[in-house]
C-alpha cells in the first residue's frame, strides 16, 4: 500500500471538536490539495498524519517505513546558522544537492547567510528547500508559499513540482489558483 489511508479520525482539543469521524484517502505518488476555510482542521490533519498529534478515534494508516518531510506553517528554521546548514539537518553529505536545490528557489546569493539575515520569503524558501532536499516518500506542505510574491511563488511551484515528481505531496492552500497549478486531487473541507 502507498496510500494514506484515515479512518474515521476524531480529533478534539479540550471541548472543541476539530476532526469529527475523518475519513479520507491520499493516493501515494500524487498530489492532493488540501483546502478549506482556516480553522477547518487541516493543519491538524497534518498533524495527524505527520505523528505529532494523537486522535481520539480512529486510525491513520502510511505507507510501511514511509519517510515524510514538513514545511509547517512557521518556516521553523534554525536562525543562527545558513541556508545550506538548515538544509543540511535532514540531508547530511549531499551538498551539492542542498546547493542546487537553493539556487533553483532563487536563494544562491544568500545560501551562506544567517537565516535570521533574510527576508520572509527567503527564509520560506529555505523551509521549501528543506522539505524537497529529505530523502522523503511523502512532503507535507502547509501553506508554503505564505509570504511570496507571485513571480517567487510560481517559480518555487515548479522546483516543488520537479523535485517530488512520483512521491506523495500534500499541499495544504487557501488559494485556488495554487491548488490549479499542482492539478492533482482537491480534498476540501468545505465538501466533508
Amino acid at each position: 500500500m502507498n496510500d494514506i489511508l484515515i479512518r474515521n479520525v476524531t480529533k478534539r482539543y479540550g471541548p472543541k471538536t476539530v476532526l469529527s469521524n475523518l475519513s479520507c484517502r491520499f493516493p501515494g505518488g500524487q498530489t492532493t490539495c488540501v483546502m478549506g476555510p482556516s480553522g477547518c482542521g487541516k493543519t491538524t490533519l497534518m498533524r495527524l498524519i505527520l505523528g505529532l498529534e494523537t486522535p481520539e478515534d480512529g486510525e491513520i494508516l502510511l505507507p510501511e517505513g514511509a519517510r515524510l518531510s514538513c514545511v509547517f506553517q512557521e518556516d521553523r528554521l534554525v536562525n543562527h546558522m545558513s541556508a545550506v546548514k538548515n538544509c543540511r539537518l535532514a540531508l547530511r553529505g549531499q551538498d551539492e544537492k542542498i546547493v542546487e536545490t537553493l539556487t533553483k528557489l532563487g536563494l544562491g546569493d544568500s545560501m551562506h547567510k544567517p537565516v535570521r539575515l533574510l527576508s520572509g520569503g527567503m527564509a520560506r524558501r529555505v523551509s521549501v528547500a528543506r522539505a524537497l532536499v529529505a530523502n522523503a516518500d511523502i512532503v507535507i506542505m502547509d501553506e508554503p508559499f505564505k509570504g511570496l510574491d507571485e513571480d517567487t511563488r510560481a517559480r518555487a511551484a515548479g522546483v516543488i513540482q520537479e523535485a517530488l515528481r512520483g512521491r506523495t505531496l500534500l499541499l495544504v492552500t487557501h488559494d485556488p489558483d495554487e491548488a490549479a497549478v499542482f492539478g492533482g486531487r482537491i480534498l476540501d473541507f468545505n465538501a466533508l
